[in-house]
């Protein structure tokens, strides 16, 4: 018979799960299985190797199982995710009378933030109170992570009762609290806490203060903390340079990531991501290839899936060869997003050839995969192909989502199949069509029996098929929506006055230009992109930025030329 010393060296020596079951196999012959000293090591060794249903069949054999049996069941579910479990179980922990300590609060109280469960949190909190642990920092802590996450913005007065009443507190429980308030959108509350600690702040409460700022929107004052940091870490220049990033003032963004003393992959990325946010891709593709070139870091999935995303909004189809090829020599083709970001790339460049080849030859494919390639097959007017394809993808046993139908406009079969809600841009596609087909009136019947409000978009689908079609009473009802929704936007006015011209209602005309002018609406300028020798370059109205303006407006001068007729230039 083999003792409970031998079977804990070999538990210690598993590393598969078929070894472990002859260990448990053995336990069980040598009368064990309820031995409730194995019984920790045992679910310990069953989470560890992934077998969190094994460990709960052991755990359930042991008669009054001790509290650090209890606490591996909670660290395993916890630790998985499982926070359900783990809540439920600590129920039954306190019919059965077990004594929680402050390992047991710790998980349970993750789960409960994490879910969250603030009702179970509340419980669990008296339950802290009752034994003596409500004290403790780290329970203290935790506390104020299960408030904090409360619905509805989170429930600060009671995190920062737990707060106050602490005996001990330690920086983690500072950052906590100022957390919490930030959370709920107090912003001023946040700092008067953090100056009341700044002289002990670590950088991780420095970062928190100054993402607080980030996500309020005031950069000056993330700036200005920035600048006081006693400490500045990488997570510091990253955080306010992801601020500049996304605020889009990414000329400072810029300047910061040239000042950083130093980069790694998350530093570059959130440059190019600020570049992708706003618009500029060819800037975004000039870090890209900069940083290759540098070589201070090498990229990430993440990097190529941006520097992607840029090649197909800016049609860059040489420059998305090149990130290919890239990805294919460095193992990038095992992640599902940088294959989608692939396959996406030369569906919008228009190479459809070669994105179906990847999508045939790709092992992974998720829904995305699908949807874009279904979504790319009705881009091109393949409906047939892509009607097929999505029968594939079914017979795959891949359900379909929303997104899935905007390739495919199956309304009825949304509903009644696949039980899917049509979306804004499904009735969005139906609207195209029927304006496509100069069935306004339709269209406008349509719009009038959504269930929600129709968005900008389907306005200005509907606007821009009046231009074409002469449709005035239409064009001023699709403009009198769009003024309520986007009322700076002056491509709804220019959009306008070429309906009234397209119409030769001249006075209209006339009048939509003067009030244009007494609005002061401008047009926002239109942008084009060429790639030339794998270099994209971007040029808008008035556009003075490329190193050789003068001599390209040279040229555009020469053009204007040549192109005026023979009586205007006599």
């Amino acid at each position: 018979m083999v003792g409970e010393e031998t079977l804990v060296s070999l538990l210690q020596r598993c590393r598969k799960p078929a070894h472990l079951r002859q260990v448990a196999a053995l336990a069980v012959a040598g009368g064990l299985r309820r031995d409730g000293r194995l019984a920790p090591k045992m679910a310990s060794t069953f989470f560890d190797l992934g077998l969190p249903e094994d460990a709960r069949r052991w755990f359930d054999c042991v008669v009054d199982p001790a509290t650090v049996l209890w606490n591996i069941m909670f660290k395993g579910y916890t630790q998985r995710d499982a926070h359900r479990e783990t809540l439920a179980l600590f129920a039954r922990m306190r019919v059965g009378g077990a004594a929680p300590n402050r390992y047991t609060f710790t998980f349970v109280l993750k789960s409960c933030a994490k879910l969250p469960a603030a009702r179970t949190g509340t419980a669990v909190h008296g339950v802290a109170v009752k034994t003596g642990f409500e004290g403790n920092p780290f329970v203290g802590t935790l506390l104020i992570d299960v408030y904090s996450a409360a619905a509805g913005g989170g429930d600060c007065e009671s995190a920062r009762k737990v707060f106050e009443g602490m005996p001990e507190r330690n920086v983690v429980s500072w950052t906590a609290i100022v957390s919490a308030h930030l959370a709920s959108g107090d912003v001023g509350s946040a700092r008067r806490l953090f100056d009341r600690v700044a002289a002990g702040a670590d950088v991780v409460l420095w970062n928190t203060m100054v993402s607080g700022y980030i996500s309020a929107g005031d950069m000056a004052a993330a700036r200005e903390l920035f600048e006081r940091m006693p400490q500045k870490d990488l997570m510091a220049w990253n955080t306010l340079l992801h601020g500049f990033a996304i605020g889009g003032d990414l000329e400072e963004c810029a300047k910061l990531f040239q000042a950083m003393p130093k980069r790694n992959v998350f530093s570059w990325n959130g440059l190019m991501r600020g570049y992708l946010r706003h618009e500029r891709f060819s800037e975004a593709l000039s870090t890209f290839t900069h940083m290759l070139r540098a070589q201070e870091v090498s990229p990430n999935d993440a990097t190529l899936a941006m520097a992607l995303s840029a090649c197909s909004k800016a049609g860059a189809l040489d420059f998305g060869r090149r990130i290919h090829l890239y990805a294919q020599s460095h193992g990038f083709m095992g992640t599902n997003h940088v294959v989608n970001g692939v396959i996406d790339m030369y569906a919008k460049c228009g190479s459809l050839h070669s994105a179906l080849e990847v999508f045939d030859k790709t092992p992974i494919r998720d829904l995305v995969t699908w949807n874009i390639v279904i979504g790319a097959l009705a881009a091109h007017g393949r409906a047939a192909a892509a009607l097929g394809l999505f029968e594939k993808m079914k017979a795959e046993r891949v359900a379909p989502d929303g997104i899935t139908f905007i390739g495919l406009v199956y309304f009825r079969s949304m509903a009644e199949d696949h039980s899917i809600a049509p979306w804004m841009e499904h009735y969005g596609c139906v609207v195209d069509l029927l304006c496509r087909a100069g069935l306004l009136a339709e269209a406008l019947e349509l719009v009038g029996t959504m269930p929600v409000a129709a968005d900008c978009v389907i306005w200005s689908t509907l606007l821009g098929a009046c231009q074409t079609r002469g449709a005035v009473e239409l064009a001023e009802l699709a403009v009198e929506k769009l003024a309520a929704l986007r009322p700076d936007d002056a491509a709804n006015y220019v959009a306008l006055s070429n309906v009234y011209g397209a119409a030769g209602s001249w006075g209209d005309f006339a009048r939509a230009k003067r009030q244009m002018k007494e609005w002061n609406t401008e047009k926002s300028p239109g942008r084009s992109m060429i790639e030339i020798d794998r270099w994209v370059f971007e040029f808008c109205s008035s556009d003075g930025r490329h190193p050789r303006t003068e001599e390209i407006y040279g040229v555009l001068r020469q053009l204007k030329q040549l192109t005026r007729p023979d009586d205007d230039l006599n």
